[in-house]
């Protein structure tokens, strides 16, 4: 049985999986760098170790020091959460051929759906349908403009091992071609460590849409109501939604059975996401297999009831799946806005600075998945994302006025958020009505410029003003009896020296 988990992450998904743990009364190990040494997660965690400086190369990334960590700790189980090592394969052999419990899928697994083109492959082989494309990595131009032609213009060129967004290039013609190749390439590799490319279709205003999986090693494969995951930038999602109101339940029981079949097909255990395109018609195309948990898997966990890192647990260590037989009930409706540290009326330019003031939203459905503290430093070296306000409703329109809430409520001092361009997104009509793709932001980036300047303008004075109130109450409460209070409790500093130990 697992008794201490090893987290081999930061920030709000660390945060979240530190929760779980001691729930189930499963004690934990952080890991930080130098500029992370008083960050949440670290004052969370059981135990908590350093592992370099703040390049993630110089820690979050390096396997075998967080391997040592792992051994001096007398941690038996290692979680990777998302990004940094959760998608490789030799981080998660070594790991097990160390001793420990990888909480995560199969080696076998991983490198068969984390290669885009063999899992194409595999997709093809179960019968499902998939965006047409190259059968293999693409390794020389002529090639390539070849099939290019064959399959037509515009087309997409994607990185081999790739996610994020990251190693893809729209391409509109043959003169393009090249030059969009060595660029992708060159960004694979820097990103994947993988210079190999494929090219695909590129379909014209898609949804995005993916199906959640659970599976055990008892023979257990459940999928879970779809998400919508179409509003984009640059391919990265910024917010999600289940369901999706372009999926009726004929149409997500195909896409279920078809992410079921891949998942088996893998051999596959876990908690996974298989991920379609849907076009207008609704034909839906295999796009890729996340093999970790996914950044939105709260918005399934809200309408679902499950916890989905309980069930990654349970399943590393050997149990059965919670539930059984495919769970196309749910309760209700369920929005989750990403909170990046970027300014979304600018080109979603990163923003950098300290967490000067930090109002946390609350109230009936709504949860804030954050990995912050006021005093804490947002430098460049790490995925900007904050955290992940998520809003559940009786319904849509229930879910989109508490989010809309909820974000009013949300106040990040210091960086600047995408907390008023969600706004902005979330008062459109063509959201409110959920007519729209993965096309939206940037067809209606101006419109949305235009409405968010305006709320922009009005969720800074409201900032101002909650700032002036909650200073001037700081200063109201600096006496206690007459006497000085203290402004940070003896508990908490005590508690946060022993997590630095």
């Amino acid at each position: 049985m697992i008794k201490k988990v090893l987290i081999a992450n930061r920030g709000e998904i660390a945060v979240r999986i530190i929760r779980t743990c001691h729930e189930m009364g499963i004690h934990t190990v952080a890991v930080f760098s130098d500029v992370d040494r008083s960050s949440p997660h670290v004052l969370l965690a059981t135990e908590a170790f350093p592992i370099g400086s703040a390049p993630s190369a110089r820690s979050y990334l390096r396997a075998e020091k967080i391997l040592d960590v792992a051994k001096s700790s007398g941690a038996d189980a290692v979680h990777p959460g998302y990004g940094f090592l959760s998608e490789n394969g030799e981080f998660a052999a070594a790991v097990r051929e160390a001793g420990f419990t990888w909480i995560g899928p199969p080696t076998d697994a991983m490198a068969k759906m984390g290669d885009k083109v063999s899992a194409r492959k595999l997709a093809m082989e179960e019968g499902v349908p998939v965006v047409p494309g190259s059968e293999m990595p693409v390794v020389e131009k002529t090639g390539a403009i070849e099939l290019a032609r064959i399959i037509g213009f515009p087309v997409m060129v994607k990185a081999v091992g790739g996610g994020g967004g990251k190693g893809i290039r729209i391409v509109n013609s043959t003169e393009e071609l090249p030059g969009a190749l060595e660029r992708a390439m060159s960004e694979s590799a820097s990103s994947f460590s993988d210079r190999r490319v494929f090219i695909e279709k590129l379909l014209q205003r898609p949804r995005h849409i993916e199906i959640q999986v659970m599976a055990d090693s008892h023979g257990h494969c459940v999928p879970l109501r779809e998400r919508e995951c179409s509003i984009q930038r640059r391919y990265q999602k910024l917010i999600e939604e289940s369901p999706s109101t372009f999926i009726d339940n004929k149409l997500w029981r195909k896409m279920a059975q078809s992410a079921v079949a891949i998942t088996r097909r893998s051999g596959y255990t876990g908690v996974g996401t298989v991920e379609f395109l849907v076009d207008g018609n609704k034909n839906f195309y295999f796009l890729e297999m996340n093999t970790r948990l996914q950044v939105e898997h709260p918005v399934t966990e809200m309408i679902t009831g499950i916890d989905l890192v309980r069930e990654q647990i349970r399943v590393a260590d050997g149990e059965t799946l919670s539930i059984e037989g495919d769970q196309g009930d749910y309760l209700g409706h369920a929005i989750e806005c990403r909170v990046y540290a970027e300014d979304g009326f600018a080109d979603f330019i990163p923003s950098t600075g300290t967490i000067a003031e930090l109002d946390i939203p609350g109230g009936f459905g709504i949860r804030f998945d954050h990995g912050i503290r006021v005093g804490q430093r947002i430098t460049p070296h790490y995925d900007p994302i904050l955290g992940k306000l998520v809003a559940w409703g009786k319904n849509r329109g229930e879910a989109i006025s508490r989010m809309r809430r909820a974000l009013k409520e949300c106040h990040i001092m210091g960086v600047q958020t995408t907390i008023p361009f969600c706004l902005a997104v979330l008062s459109h009509p063509g959201f409110r009505s959920g007519d729209y793709d993965t096309e939206f932001i940037s067809a209606e980036t101006g419109n949305l410029r235009k409405d968010g300047d305006k709320k922009r303008r009005i969720h800074h004075q409201i900032a101002s003003v909650l700032t002036a109130i909650h200073r001037s109450d700081l200063g109201n409460k600096t006496k206690i009896n007459g006497r000085p209070a203290s402004p940070r409790s003896i508990w908490k500093s005590s508690g946060r020296k022993d997590a630095l130990r």
